[in-house]
C-alpha cells in the first residue's frame, strides 16, 4: 500500500531525516558491514535513508526500490546534483522484490513492511534475496503507532493481518533469520538487525 500524502510529508521531511540518520547508525553499533557489499533499501521513498546507506555504510551499490513511481521520480531528481553513482533506482514491490536469489549482503527496512498486506510474504522475501550470512535490518511500527482515533483517520494503512513484536520477529526467526542482541523494541516499534541462517544452520527448515 503506498502512502498517502499525510505520510509522505512526514518521510520527505526533515524531522524523519535526522530519525534515519539516528537509526542508521544504530544499526551500524550493532552489525557495520566491513568489505565490499551490495545493499537494498526498501521503499526508498526519495532517497535519503538511500543516501545514508551509501555514506555510512559505505556500500559498493544501493539499489533502492518504492512502490510508487512518483517517489523514484523525485529520488533520481533529487540525486542528480549529488554524486552518487553506486546508487540505483527502481520501482519495485517488496511483496515480489525483483532480484535474483541470495543477491544482497544486507537489506535495510525503513518502516515499510507495516504497510504490507501479506508482510510475511515481505519478509520471506528479503530472506531469499539475502546471502547467507546477510544482514537484515528493520526498523518497523505495530499499530499502537497509527492506529489511535486520531491518527486512524489521516494515514492509510491495512488493517488486517497486523502484527506486534512478537510476531514480526517470529516470521523473521522462521524465515531462517536470527535477530542479534541489542535489538530495541517498545509497544510502538522494533529497531533490530538479523542474519540469515547458512545452509544447515540449526534453525534451518
Amino acid at each position: 500500500m503506498k502512502a498517502n500524502w499525510v505520510e509522505k510529508l512526514w518521510i520527505n521531511g526533515p524531522w524523519r531525516t535526522l530519525f534515519l540518520a539516528r537509526n542508521v547508525r544504530f544499526f551500524r553499533g550493532i552489525h557495520p558491514l566491513e568489505k565490499p557489499f551490495r545493499v537494498l533499501d526498501v521503499g526508498c521513498g526519495q532517497g535519503i535513508g538511500s543516501q545514508l546507506l551509501a555514506r555510512h555504510f559505505r556500500a559498493v551499490r544501493v539499489d533502492a526500490i518504492d512502490i510508487d513511481p512518483l517517489m523514484i521520480r523525485r529520488a533520481t531528481r533529487r540525486l542528480k546534483s549529488i554524486p552518487s553513482p553506486n546508487i540505483h533506482f527502481s520501482v519495485g514491490d517488496a511483496e515480489a522484490l525483483p532480484f535474483e536469489d541470495e543477491s544482497m549482503d544486507a537489506v535495510f527496512d525503513f518502516g515499510i513492511l507495516h504497510h504490507l498486506e501479506d508482510w510475511q510474504r515481505g519478509i520471506r522475501e528479503i530472506a531469499r534475496v539475502l546471502k547467507p550470512g546477510g544482514a537484515f535490518y528493520f526498523e518497523e511500527y505495530f499499530p499502537a503507532s497509527y492506529e489511535g482515533p486520531i491518527l486512524r483517520s489521516i494515514l492509510e494503512h491495512p488493517t488486517e493481518n497486523r502484527f506486534d513484536g512478537a510476531d514480526f520477529l517470529s516470521e523473521v526467526a522462521r524465515s531462517g533469520m536470527t535477530v542479534l542482541d541489542d535489538a530495541r523494541e517498545t509497544k510502538y516499534i522494533v529497531l533490530a538487525v538479523a542474519l540469515k541462517h547458512f545452509r544447515n544452520e540449526p534453525g534451518d527448515q
